[in-house]
């Protein structure tokens, strides 16, 4: 089989996802977690701490469907799933390794899939990586403990 256009495709869409996660993040560390961690910490548990991490984990799955959306234009660009929806399906399917739906990419396009699955395990693993930073910042290590 050949697969250089696999490769073609996969490794710039891997890179941009990448990029735009990154700068994603980014954007939510300087624009929400830096506003309750910088003039004053959280000490403990609070409504602060509990809405923060809900508005980075929302920011996070947009972040997440978005990347998705991207790949899923790809495989409709390239013809590999012939309507939007199975596209979208697929897409977030490969992205989280889930994989449960029964759609399938053209045999041609079987590596594109795959290359999106491991595109997932690096943003899943930046998205971990940021949250537990995040994390880190709004809740103290021994519930009594100032920092």
């Amino acid at each position: 089989m050949n697969w250089e256009m696999d490769w073609i495709w996969g490794l710039p869409l891997i890179i941009l996802t990448v990029v735009i996660h990154a700068y994603g993040l980014a954007l939510v560390n300087k624009k929400v977690a830096s506003r309750f961690t910088s003039a004053r910490r959280i000490h403990s548990l609070s409504l602060g701490s509990i809405t923060l991490m809900g508005a980075t984990a929302l920011w996070t799955i947009l972040l997440h469907a978005f990347e998705g959306g991207l790949w899923a234009a790809a495989y409709r660009l390239l013809g590999a799933l012939h309507d939007n929806k199975s596209a979208v399906l697929y897409s977030l399917g490969a992205l989280t390794t889930y994989g449960h739906a029964p759609i399938n990419l053209e045999s041609r396009w079987e590596l594109l899939g795959v290359l999106e699955a491991l595109d997932g395990l690096i943003l899943f693993g930046l998205t971990t990586a940021f949250l537990f930073t995040v994390m880190e910042k709004a809740w103290p290590s021994n519930p009594g403990e100032s920092r």
